[in-house]
């Protein structure tokens, strides 16, 4: 057993994401909603990986619903107990292991779980949430934006991703962006995921959400606006004129500011009570742990028994 193998024996982790790390902070920031959106109209550019989307869920009939997963998904590995992320992973990893489809432009039949697929998905994903969340406002330096993408490696794991293949950097992630980018596109499909994220329908277990509807409209097209430039041009959904972008930060940062105004009891009726739960669960753990839960999940405070210059050992070492 190593020396990091003992300490992690002797004080086991109250929640995947440590508070003290980056991921932390930006995962449990509000305007994280727009950066998930953001994120699944970003992964619907992959022509191939939409066709597992598009052929083997519910997208089209809960687009809500695929949301929401999402959240609790990025919930569980970001203050989840261990145990609880290997159950969820294991849970996935074993959906993904029996879906296939097939891509009507070549005929090829593809497992949901091929590398190449879920590298994308995982690099939409937390470019998606990096970039949107600190656009809106959360202070993020250069060597915080790094220290976010080594550590998401861990997560991207879970699903079966070997380490070496997922963008650990800025720099890394960047290279991979600019390697993928002349393999997307936004067909009739792509065009229709981005118009139901933009306006979703609501399941009839949501209809007494019904009248709060038209509330979603920031969210989805700040969503939208944030998406690169060529991917606006690709989808062409929204007009643009002159000013739109520097109207669109200005926006993200009052809807966070909006949403982080809200009490928590009003902002955890939108998320399913599973998630409300885990995070109340995770409450307790961390207080258990040392940790000032007096503030909430956002306020934490470093426990009085770890030093200010210490971190977890499985923690990355900070960049710079």
């Amino acid at each position: 057993m190593t020396v990091h193998e003992q300490a992690d024996a002797a004080e086991p982790r109250p929640t995947f994401a440590l508070p003290e790390e980056v991921t932390w902070r930006l995962h449990l920031d509000r305007a994280m909603w727009v950066a998930g959106v953001r994120a699944l109209m970003l992964q619907a550019l992959h022509p191939v990986a939409l066709q597992g989307v598009w052929q083997r869920s519910d997208f089209r009939t809960d687009p809500t619903g695929r949301l929401l997963r999402t959240a609790d998904y990025v919930a569980v590995t970001t203050y989840g107990s261990p145990a609880e992320v290997e159950q969820a992973a294991a849970r996935v990893r074993h959906v993904h292991a029996r879906l296939s489809f097939t891509d009507p432009a070549t005929g090829r039949r593809h497992r949901v779980d091929e590398p190449d697929l879920l590298l994308w998905v995982h690099c939409a994903e937390v470019v998606s949430y990096l970039e949107v969340v600190a656009r809106a406002g959360l202070p993020l330096t250069r060597a915080d934006a790094d220290r976010y993408l080594a550590e998401q490696v861990r997560t991207a794991t879970l699903v079966g991703l070997d380490p070496a293949d997922v963008p650990a950097s800025v720099a890394q992630m960047r290279r991979y962006l600019a390697a993928i980018r002349p393999r997307l596109r936004a067909g009739p499909q792509a065009r229709a995921v981005a118009r139901y994220l933009l306006w979703p329908a609501l399941p009839d277990r949501l209809a007494p959400l019904r009248p709060l509807r038209p509330l979603w409209l920031p969210v989805g097209a700040l969503a939208y606006y944030t998406l690169p430039d060529w991917a606006r041009r690709a989808y062409r959904l929204l007009p643009e004129p002159p000013g739109t972008q520097t109207a669109v930060t200005a926006a993200l940062g009052a809807l966070r500011t909006a949403l982080n105004a809200l009490p928590t009891t009003v902002y955890n009726l939108l998320f399913d009570e599973a998630t409300v739960r885990r995070a109340d669960a995770a409450r307790h753990r961390l207080a258990a742990a040392g940790y000032d839960v007096s503030r909430g999940l956002q306020g934490l405070r470093r426990p009085a028994s770890r030093p200010p210059g210490r971190t977890h050992p499985n923690q990355p070492a900070p960049h710079g």
